[in-house]
Formats: C-alpha cells, sequence, structure tokens
C-alpha cells in the first residue's frame, strides 16, 4: 500500500481523520496478514514500511514505530502524510546445531 493521506477535513476534527489514518493501515495489515503462506518454510508476513510528509522525505521505519511515525509528522504540522506499508514473506530462521554438553551430578551426601 502507497498512499498519501490527507491529515485535514473540513468536517471533521484532526484527531478523528488521524484515527480514520491509523485504522486503514491496520485493516490493511490484517488483511495481508489473513493470505495464505506459499510454503511450509515460510513462517509469517513481516511488512515494510516508510512515512513521512512527502514520498521524498519518507523514512523508513519499523511496523511497531509506524503509528508513532504518523503522530510526528502530524506534529510538524503537514497537510498530508504519505504512508507505505510493503508484505513480505519472512522463512523460518535456521537454527545452528548446538552440541549438548553432559552434566554429571555428584551425589555426595
Amino acid at each position: 500500500m502507497k498512499k498519501i493521506f490527507k491529515l485535514t477535513d473540513e468536517k471533521k476534527h484532526e484527531d478523528r481523520v488521524l484515527d480514520g489514518i491509523k485504522n486503514d493501515i491496520r485493516k490493511y495489515v490484517k488483511r495481508e496478514k489473513k493470505k495464505d503462506l506459499p510454503s511450509k518454510s515460510t513462517m509469517y508476513w513481516d511488512f515494510d514500511c516508510k512515512v513521512g510528509a512527502t514520498a521524498d522525505d519518507a523514512e523508513v521505519v519499523a511496523y511497531e514505530e509506524l503509528i508513532k511515525g504518523l503522530d510526528a509528522v502530524k506534529a510538524t504540522g503537514a497537510k498530508e502524510v504519505y504512508v507505505e506499508v510493503m508484505a513480505k514473506m519472512m522463512d523460518k530462521p535456521e537454527k545452528p546445531e548446538v552440541e549438548e554438553v553432559e552434566t554429571s551430578e555428584d551425589e555426595d551426601v
């Protein structure tokens, strides 16, 4: 999803407009997470995110920091915000081979 959202609306309070943007982003993420994963080695969906006043000024942020990024752009007084959320598949991490260490218990009483 690549989209430019307006942060102002004559008929709505600015906070409600921002809440609507956050809701749209959460709905998109929820919809993407419902999609089937293509293989058994793929474990989960992850998201590449960018947020900024314009597409040129957009900074890469983690999905967990996206909402805070929206609040930061609104705090600058911008009239619009650019949001990019792209889904990607994440594979299961490779488990390194761990050598088992035998422990001996002393039963001296």
